[in-house]
């Protein structure tokens, strides 16, 4: 096991309105925020959902590869330069600056999605 799934990150224009929206649906409560980045966190207190704000936000629209869908997942491990030896073997790519030696990293999978190395430290917990 490389690491467990802390949570998804969701590309947004307004992470306000949007975590408005899912804090309802998904009966989700949220954490303290700065209006840049919100999280939504369980009944135990794990995130599960966060928003991002993306300037120039372009919708995606299902099916057209124009407007692709937004949003990566986050991955938390102890180590990560352990945790970064697996996923390279595993055909990852670590995205240029990157580097940071505790916290988090950005990879992209074999085709391209991004998807997010961290640490408790990274997490802010």
């Amino acid at each position: 096991m490389i690491g467990h799934l802390y949570s998804v990150v969701i590309d947004c224009p307004d992470p306000d309105e949007l975590a408005n929206f899912y804090e309802k649906l998904l009966s989700l409560s949220r954490q303290p925020d700065t209006g840049e980045f919100v999280v939504l966190k369980n009944a135990a207190g794990s995130p599960v959902v966060l928003f991002q704000r993306v300037d120039d936000y372009r919708a995606p629209r299902w099916t057209e590869s124009e407007h692709p869908q937004q949003m990566h997942l986050d991955v938390m491990v102890a180590d990560l330069d352990e945790a970064e030896a697996q996923v390279l073997a595993l055909g990852a790519t670590l995205l240029e600056g990157s580097d940071k030696p505790i916290g988090y990293r950005v990879y992209q999978d074999p085709v391209g999605h991004p998807f997010c190395l961290i640490t408790p430290e990274g997490a802010g917990g």
